[in-house]
């Protein structure tokens, strides 16, 4: 026979408690229970661990170092079994996540406060990139899951509509065209227009529209971001055609939004890499990604309604 992590318990019992009585109770069990494995364990290891005075146990020299050694076992499965608590709790963990660099100025932010107020200890880490290096890294499997406009799935990833809203107008305070609910092509003609880059899909398809229709608008302006769009609208450089998403972290700041009558389909997917291991972590963000897109989609729904 040979030493099992009973006869340690047992013996880390008496030390910690001082008596026979005392480890039986500890461990739940009876006295001679105790006194047979605490014999036991020292004929295994051939030392001496108690000198037996008027009924009472003390403890070697040799118990002493040796208890030494069992305590740092045992802080070490405290340990274990802490992380292992923490782990179960969300207390601890790390999100990785990569995405279009206007999810990270809109929705993630909101999305990230209602993790943090949750499970405060979680690290959460956000890549912003642009097609089509997003997609090769989530293939690579190198994120957790990721934030697309694209609606099919990369190479070794799944994707999931979050949520489908239209591309919106938005004009600066107290321009004229704000009378109007709804803004048609024909009203940009003549108009200073705030754009998107040549290269931008977005700015593609809103370039075809006022070019099927005849329209002509004075481009003052191009830019690759709709953060920087929107400030241009609020200095009142010109009028734009923007993703909802940022025209609402502008909304009721020197920026209002109108919805444009031709509809330019603004799409948010989640994306997932199908080999990397599940996780319940991503499961809770992506639950709270789903909140806020609700959230989102009806402010937006309340300001073009105006």
């Amino acid at each position: 026979m040979s030493v099992t992590l009973r006869h340690i318990e047992v013996f880390h019992a008496v030390m910690t408690t001082g008596s026979v009585t005392g480890a039986a109770d500890m461990l739940k069990t009876s006295q001679p229970t105790v006194s047979r494995e605490l014999a036991r364990f020292e004929y295994l290891i051939q030392i001496k661990l108690f000198e037996r005075i008027r009924g009472r146990l003390r403890p070697t020299a040799h118990a002493l170092q040796l208890f030494e050694e069992v305590q740092r076992a045992y802080f070490g499965l405290d340990r274990i079994v802490r992380t292992a608590t923490s782990l179960r709790r969300f207390e601890q963990g790390q999100l990785s996540i990569v995405c279009l660099p206007v999810f990270s100025q809109s929705l993630l932010p909101q999305t990230c406060r209602l993790v943090a107020e949750r499970f405060p200890d979680v690290g959460i880490s956000i890549t912003p990139q642009e097609s089509p290096l997003l997609e090769e890294w989530l293939s690579a499997q190198r994120y957790d899951f990721g934030l697309t406009e694209i609606g099919h799935a990369p190479q070794a990833t799944e994707a999931t509509a979050l949520v489908m809203l239209d591309e919106v107008c938005v004009l600066p305070d107290g321009h004229p065209l704000l009378r109007k609910t709804i803004l048609s092509p024909g009203d940009f003609e003549g108009q200073p227009f705030v754009s998107l880059s040549a290269t931008d899909s977005y700015r593609q398809q809103i370039d075809r529209i006022f070019r099927e229709t005849g329209t002509t608008r004075r481009m003052v302006i191009d830019t690759h971001s709709a953060a920087s769009i929107c400030a241009m609208v609020r200095e009142g450089i010109g009028l734009a055609i923007v993703n909802p998403l940022t025209a609402l972290d502008y909304a009721h700041n020197g920026v209002h939004i109108r919805p444009f009558s031709v509809s330019i389909p603004f799409s948010v997917n989640i994306v997932r890499p199908i080999h990397r291991p599940p996780s319940r972590l991503v499961e809770i963000f992506e639950s709270a990604l789903i909140e806020q897109a609700k959230l989102i989609k009806k402010q937006i729904a309340s300001l073009v309604s105006l």
